[in-house]
């Protein structure tokens, strides 16, 4: 597949790198989300999780490469992490979910003629009757629903979902586990980054393992395994802040490894879990650096 092209409902990722200020959070990603696909995002903490999602919403901008989206920006929907989420704004639960309506309806469009909808919605994530309670009241797990309400709303071919079970409780987790895999048989897909691995194998057919590049991309079992999971953690570590952004094999689509840089490639094949590759060490400024290299082609 060339990368100037994708399949409708896909997204596909080539020679990706995000980042801020120049520098990549996450580096050298080629693959293909399929649609229907339903995908766990996961890697040691600031392995560039939510920068990905952050840039396959459009948040973001690409350092390098590209992400090509076969659905309008509009099917897309996005819940960030829920520190990131102000629950001061004096909201009641029903203009909270109803806010999933607006690519449809617009932000200044009453919703009193949408309400039914709203309410069952709400029913649907176990908030019957908390239509107008200020959301600045409710527990973590009762402001979850919400959003997942809002998700419903929204009404999207892509979820992306940035650590949704942080700090609520298990019966909320289970509730909207549920959803979660109801969406997946409706042929919605799901990116969710997630750090509960016994959750992601029980739940999630395929899993993206990053540690700021890619380790494997594939089917769940063959991706968590302790040989990949141990060289997420050594990657994480060996990364450099403040590595400047490598240049990309623009002609193969794939990314070009720099001496001068001193963070590990790579590239995940795209539906397999694959690893060929070595590590070494060399000096480089007076520093040693450790790399970790891979060799494949990537989807």
């Amino acid at each position: 597949m060339s990368p100037l092209q994708v399949t409708p409902g896909a997204v596909r990722l080539a020679g990706l790198t995000l980042g801020y200020d120049r520098h990549p959070a996450v580096h050298h990603l080629d693959g293909t989300i399929p649609p229907g696909d339903l995908l766990a995002l996961v890697g040691p903490n600031g392995a560039g999780k939510s920068t990905l999602l952050k840039g396959l919403v459009g948040e973001i901008p690409c350092l390098d490469g590209q992400i090509l989206r076969g659905v309008p920006r509009e099917a897309l929907a996005y819940l960030p992490q829920a520190d990131e989420i102000d629950r001061s704004f004096p909201l009641s639960v029903l203009d909270l979910a109803g806010m999933g309506l607006w690519h449809s309806s617009g932000p200044w469009r009453s919703l009193r003629g949408e309400r039914a909808r709203i309410l069952d919605a709400l029913r649907a994530v176990g908030l019957s009757g908390f239509e107008e309670r200020q959301i600045g009241t409710l527990s973590g797990g009762q402001f979850q629903r919400a959003l997942f309400a809002r998700l419903i709303l929204q009404d999207a071919a892509v979820i992306l979902l940035d650590e949704p079970f942080t700090g609520i409780d298990a019966r909320t987790v289970e509730d909207l586990l549920g959803l979660i895999g109801h969406w997946h048989r409706q042929g919605r897909t799901v990116v969710a980054a997630l750090h509960d691995l016994a959750q992601v194998r029980a739940h999630f057919p395929s899993t993206l393992l990053i540690a700021r590049e890619p380790v494997a991309w594939g089917p769940t079992a063959a991706v968590l395994t302790p040989e990949n999971l141990d060289r997420a953690a050594r990657l994480s570590e060996a990364w450099d802040e403040d590595a400047a952004v490598c240049a990309r094999d623009h002609a193969h689509g794939s990314a070009a490894p720099d001496p001068a840089h001193d963070h590990a490639h790579g590239s995940a094949q795209d539906g397999a879990a694959h690893d060929h590759g070595h590590d070494h060490a060399h000096t480089h400024g007076g520093h040693r650096h450790a790399h970790h290299h891979r060799h494949g082609d990537a989807a």
